[in-house]
């Protein structure tokens, strides 16, 4: 089967886009996405999004990530998916999508896609971090002299101890430079390094506002300028937006047949 396909990018956080409104695509092969997303092998991203109908809203975005298993929420493939189906023509400058954690809203503006993340709560404080789930899990720690910091065998460590082992979560580390919050990410589900994580930056701007940062947060990641804004009261946040640019790559075509 030979399928069109799209390659898009937040602030470096890649992915394969797949208009499949014809439920086509073969979501169950993991193998298949998997090899989709190698660096070496197939296209190369750090997931693979196909964009379908949905019954009660625009559309419904699945994501898989890079080993091809099942992914939890997305915030830049969120925003990515976003752009794509109004390139597509399927919304206009306002939407709302279903993903994992349920429905969303998002605008267009001025450049940028403006994504409302689900409320969080239950947030967990310790000495040496903080733990919650925006969508996705995260474990957030504060580190000195972040642009040095060994982060993928620091947040290998932390991904595989005994607690996260079984079930994986991501992990974040930040650090403040007057009012920027610099942010670097190890995500579960590619087992390295992205350039950018949009719940991990969701996550770190929350955790920094136990440390004085006021929303809204302007974090800064390896793949570029983010924004976060939201309204905390104790433990609960609501009306989070994760706010940046998602722009298209490329467009190509595959045939699955071939690709393993």
């Amino acid at each position: 089967m030979n399928v069109v396909f799209y390659k898009y990018q937040g602030t470096g956080n890649d992915f394969i886009l797949i208009d499949d409104r014809e439920n086509r695509f073969p979501l169950g092969n993991a193998a298949l996405i998997e090899h989709l997303c190698h660096r070496r092998f197939g296209i190369g991203a750090d997931g693979l999004i196909v964009l379908r109908n949905h019954d009660s809203s625009d559309f419904e975005m699945l994501y898989h990530n890079a080993d091809g298993k099942i992914g939890s929420m997305c915030g830049n493939g969120g925003r990515a998916t976003v752009q794509f189906a109004h390139d597509l023509g399927i919304i206009g400058d306002k939407t709302t999508f279903m993903a994992a954690d349920g429905l969303h809203e998002a605008e267009l503006k001025e450049g940028w896609v403006h994504l409302k993340m689900s409320d969080v709560s239950g947030i967990e404080k310790n000495d040496e971090f903080l733990f919650m789930n925006t969508g996705s899990p995260h474990y957030v720690a504060w580190v000195e002299k972040l642009h040095d910091f060994q982060v993928f065998e620091e947040g290998r460590k932390i991904r595989y101890n005994d607690r996260f082992r079984e079930k994986g979560t991501n992990v974040n580390f930040m650090e403040k430079d007057g009012m920027v919050l610099n942010v670097r990410t190890y995500e579960r589900g590619v087992e390295d390094e992205t350039y950018s994580c949009g719940t991990g930056v969701t996550a770190a701007a929350i955790a920094a506002s136990y440390s004085g940062l006021t929303s809204p947060v302007r974090i800064l990641t390896k793949g570029g300028d983010l924004a976060v804004s939201f309204e905390r009261s104790g433990d609960n946040v609501k009306n989070i937006y994760l706010m940046g640019p998602a722009k298209q790559v490329f467009k190509g075509n595959v045939d699955l047949l071939y690709s393993i």
